[in-house]
């Protein structure tokens, strides 16, 4: 027969050590960071009773766990906002109050596509900064390339005549829309389309205008839409647009260096660019890996000497130049055509001033003009 004393069965936990069962194995006050009450998880090996700890786990474990903090809207959003918040001390330059407001994050439950290369602009004093380097007036009719939340869209509104948003998100275009009633906005024109397939004769300018243009362009289609504006450049005066900034360095690019390539000669060859302003990630949400930079397209002020009869052959000549960035010009130019060989090439480059064995980094501008209309010329005889 067993004389040993009953034990005296606790409502969940066994222990000699009535302080540490109170307050945790590492002396935790009893309640958690939420301010709720809870056992530390780290408690050592001690005796626990199978039944009691069941129906904590249902009524007490389950029902905290998948209770949703006071400071968050909902699981999904708030664990997205909780990841991406950065760590900023109060009263920093930088420090701003983070802010609830559904509108801007395409209503609950939202999260950005990375197919659609979406990293939304959420920093008060880069977006102002932008709007003021664009240089717009009251009277502009701009086009605005991929909205997203209307970071740009609703403080444009209000500096411009009109503004015709294009975006192909059909749930952030309802988000903005709803977002722009409520502030009383009536000058901005949603289309929920993709910019690479719109038509921009759909904006109908006034006959004397050209379009401006602005946005905060998916690093994934920055080359396309590029070449779309260039396309379409008769209809547009200036373009504002936000680039990686390894695109951006590739535009404004000098001779010479590994960023200097073919894109950067077509851009230069239709319009004039400027580097505006240097954006960090983490004035991105979500934060993407690399930095930013906003340009500016001026389609008004293209090369000085262009080779309007020429340009189809030019950009030919450009792209199979750069082709093969460690050939020389020669051995990357003689497979473009069949009646380019190597005598005729080096014939064209004498006439130019060009060695035949430079490479196509180390060309200027106007070494392309002249090598387009020589090879033009022996093509024609």
């Amino acid at each position: 027969m067993d004389n040993r004393p009953a034990r005296k069965k606790r409502s969940l936990l066994i222990s000699n050590d009535s302080r540490a069962v109170r307050g945790g194995a590492h002396g935790h006050s009893g309640k958690n960071l939420r301010g709720r009450y809870c056992f530390c998880f780290s408690l050592p090996a001690w005796r626990v009773y199978t039944g009691d700890c069941f129906w904590w786990l249902v009524f007490y474990y389950l029902p905290t766990h998948f209770q949703i903090h006071k400071s968050l809207a909902s699981i999904k959003e708030g664990a997205q906002e909780l990841a991406h918040t950065r760590s900023i001390k109060p009263g920093s330059a930088h420090h701003r109050p983070v802010q609830r407001d559904s509108g801007r994050i395409g209503g609950p439950g939202f999260r950005a596509k990375k197919r659609l290369g979406q990293h939304f602009l959420v920093e008060p004093e880069i977006i102002n900064k932008i709007i003021g380097l664009a240089g717009f007036q009251h009277s502009d009719l701009v086009l605005e390339i991929g909205p997203g939340q209307g970071a740009l869209t609703l403080p444009l509104a209000r500096t411009v005549g009109h503004v015709v948003a294009v975006e192909k998100d059909a749930q952030l275009v309802n988000a903005l829309q709803k977002r722009l009633n409520r502030a009383g906005i009536t000058n901005v024109t949603l289309i929920n389309h993709d910019i690479l397939k719109w038509d921009f004769r759909e904006t109908r300018p006034p006959l004397s205008a050209r379009l401006l243009v602005i946005g905060n362009l998916p690093y994934n289609i920055s080359s396309p839409v590029l070449e779309k504006l260039i396309k379409n450049r008769d209809m547009i005066r200036r373009a504002v647009l936000m680039f990686q900034l390894e695109v951006a360095k590739r535009l404004t690019a000098s001779p010479g260096g590994k960023a200097y390539g073919a894109m950067t000669l077509l851009v230069k060859y239709h319009a004039h660019s400027r580097p505006l302003l240097e954006v960090s990630k983490d004035a991105f949400n979500p934060k993407p890996k690399v930095d930013s930079m906003v340009i500016e397209l001026d389609f008004e002020k293209p090369y000085p000497r262009l080779l309007l009869n020429n340009e189809g052959n030019f950009k030919k000549i450009v792209k199979g130049a750069f082709a093969h960035r460690r050939k020389t010009m020669v051995n990357s130019l003689k497979g473009m055509s069949t009646y380019l060989d190597r005598e005729t090439l080096f014939e064209v480059m004498k006439r130019c001033g060009i060695d035949p064995g430079r490479r196509a980094e180390t060309l200027d501008m106007d070494e392309f003009l002249c090598l387009t209309a020589a090879l033009a010329d022996t093509d024609c005889r």
